[in-house]
């Protein structure tokens, strides 16, 4: 058959449900389509009768947490559930051969939500002939072991909260009088439950598969089998040792070529490291710390990650292969090269910071000649690129999730072997994203019944689009918990006192003036705004009183969100009045005004990172091209 390397386009090719595909004249599609999160909102569980609570618009039964937990979360619970059919859909429109799943596909790894992942995959597969390649994420194997586990903010009847756990000891004193459920079904399940389960999309060799190997394969592409790969599938087969303790720890990573000349690298980034107090017991689930904090462990922990990376991409070239990696985590600085002004700004605990892949990691992976990668994880749109001493360089492109703002995926088109053009596909219109509201309206009208303080805003559910839908999660997301922890008081304190033209008087007011980022003397400002206004007229006051430093705030998360696609969602003149009041925070005396000073190299640096909507990738010349 004729290689990838000798042709000008590359194809996707739809052959019968069974047989290899082959090439023909159309470039190939490959969705990317991170971070589902996906709960089964019809789920019922296996070992108990629960049926959940009763929707008044559609007369069936929902298994769904409540809207105060979805916005306190970094994602949605519920409606993504809706986000992820119409992605499909939208893919199956577009022409797409394969749907890649970059971790973080279910809830918590929960059987119950494995099921519904597999069915939906199946379905697909099924009547569209797609083909799904997954990889693992922070909570597909919560830990790499099954554990119990459960939510104490499912929606019960009545709005109240509901608990539902795997063991009835979970099940702290709750605020309502409803009887917690328990049922096998919510335990996260570890690698042998996820892999089992999903084991035919790309986490076991197939018959119509061309290749596929793991980290611990001996068989080269030459004396390739289907039949010798398959016994070394098992997880017993594909286990790594962490030396400080001697604890063996399933890997999931896998390669394989689906179709001639096209090898997708799924590389598993989950590291799970014991803990001291616990050598003892490698059994207990408890032994294990979070993977969450992604590639900054591998090196120390994972070891022979990249060197197989290595040894792949060195096979690859020989057998002129087009490689594309893909991953939970990200490889390079998502930040738009601002991470150390936001770890000074914000301290090292805020915006996630800590999930900041470290230099070395961009560099060992770019080393290793990979050259483009499609993470998730952080919920955001951007593009990173490193590049070593020697001249590699490794595109790193983030996939935002379908559970956050903003809601969309990407489609990598593959326009010859050096050439992949990248689209992000928004998803604001979403069929049904509305179904659950009524129930929301039942849980919102029982929490003022009952004073509950820091209640939601009602207004979400106004939200005409899931795109609305979604920066409403956002907004809530900014008051209820973001707020709280990664703004520093001082500087948190003055913008939210104040609005845009208050800012760009207080931007030059004496530090004196202040105590805790509050202003003592609110007649000075006042006196200082209106002598502004007299003297420059040809300022727009009244826009800039428009609107108030939380505004700015959450166009800020917006940004850092969703870069190039919020651009769409913040007013243009907004944006312009935000640099230049920012802009005038300029003191070198430590206090408010310095950090938001600082805070405004950050933003700045937010809007000029590299191009992340529409773009194509130069392989070749290790370029990243805006799309026009």
């Amino acid at each position: 058959m004729v290689q990838i390397g000798c042709i000008l386009c590359l194809i996707g090719c739809l052959s019968a449900c069974g047989e290899r595909q082959v090439m023909s004249t159309d470039p190939i599609k490959i969705a990317f389509m991170a971070d589902v999160h996906l709960h089964d909102i019809y789920g019922t569980f296996g070992d108990i009768d629960y049926s959940g609570v009763k929707n008044p618009m559609t007369g069936k039964y929902n298994t769904i947490r409540t809207m105060g937990a979805q916005l306190r979360s970094t994602r949605l619970f519920n409606e993504n559930y809706f986000a992820f059919l119409a992605a499909l859909d939208d893919a199956v429109e577009r022409g797409v051969s394969y749907v890649v799943l970059p971790g973080d596909f279910s809830d918590d790894g929960q059987p119950l939500n494995i099921r519904a992942v597999r069915q939906i995959l199946d379905d697909y597969s099924q009547q569209y002939n797609l083909s799904f390649f997954a990889i693992t994420g922070n909570h597909d194997p919560v830990r790499p072991f099954a554990m119990p586990a459960g939510k104490m903010d499912f929606l019960g009847n009545g709005g109240r909260e509901q608990a539902i756990v795997s063991r009835l000891e979970l099940a702290r004193e709750s605020a309502t009088d409803l009887l917690p459920i328990v049922t096998a079904d919510i335990q996260t399940m570890g690698y042998e439950g996820v892999l089992s389960a999903l084991k035919n999309y790309g986490f076991s060799p197939k018959d119509d598969y061309l290749y596929w190997e793991t980290p611990f394969s001996e068989y080269t592409p030459e004396t390739y089998s289907y039949e010798k790969a398959l016994p070394l599938a098992t997880l017993e087969n594909r286990t790594y040792t962490i030396s400080s303790h001697g604890t063996k720890i399933p890997d999931a990573s896998y390669l394989v070529e689906p179709m001639e000349g096209l090898w997708l690298l799924a590389l598993d980034g989950n590291v799970y490291i014991p803990k001291d107090e616990a050598k003892n017991s490698p059994s207990n689930p408890k032994y294990y710390g979070s993977a969450s904090i992604g590639y900054n462990q591998v090196i120390t922990h994972k070891g022979h990650l990249i060197p197989w990376v290595k040894k792949v991409v060195t096979m690859a070239k020989k057998q002129e292969k087009v490689l594309i990696a893909f991953s939970h985590y990200p490889m390079v600085d998502f930040n738009d090269n601002a991470t150390i002004e936001m770890i000074k700004v914000f301290g090292e605990n805020a915006f996630q910071l800590h999930r900041v892949p470290s230099e070395s990691i961009a560099q060992g992976f770019a080393e290793a000649g990979l050259q483009i990668h499609f993470g998730g994880h952080m919920h955001i749109n951007d593009t990173g690129i490193e590049t070593t001493k020697t001249g590699n360089t490794l595109v790193n492109v983030q996939v935002p999730s379908l559970a956050a703002y903003c809601p969309a995926y990407k489609i990598a088109t593959l326009r010859s072997p050096t050439e992949i053009e990248v689209e992000t596909i928004r998803m604001d219109t979403v069929p049904n994203f509305q179904e659950l509201f009524p129930l929301y309206k039942m849980e919102h009208a029982y929490l003022k019944a009952s004073l509950a303080q820091d209640i939601w805003d009602a207004e979400i559910l106004s939200s005409a689009t899931y795109g609305d839908f979604t920066e409403w999660h956002l907004r809530e997301l900014v008051r209820l918990r973001f707020l709280k922890n990664d703004w520093p008081k001082e500087s948190k304190n003055l913008l939210l006192s104040l609005n845009g033209a208050e800012l760009w008087v207080a931007a030059k007011m004496d530090s004196n003036l202040f105590v805790h980022g509050e202003i003592l003397d609110k007649a000075t400002l006042d006196r200082m705004l209106a002598k502004a206004m007299h003297e420059d007229r040809t300022m727009p006051w009244d826009q800039l009183r428009s609107w108030i430093g939380f505004d700015l705030i959450v166009d800020f998360y917006k940004i850092r969100n969703g870069d190039e696609l919020a651009l769409t969602n913040i007013d243009r003149n907004r944006l312009q009045q935000y640099l230049e009041v920012l802009g005038r925070f300029q003191s070198e005396e430590e206090g408010p005004q310095k950090r938001i000073g600082d805070f405004a190299r950050i933003f700045g640096k937010m809007l000029q990172g590299v191009p992340s909507d529409h773009f194509r990738v130069d392989l070749e010349k290790g370029q990243v091209i805006r799309v026009e």
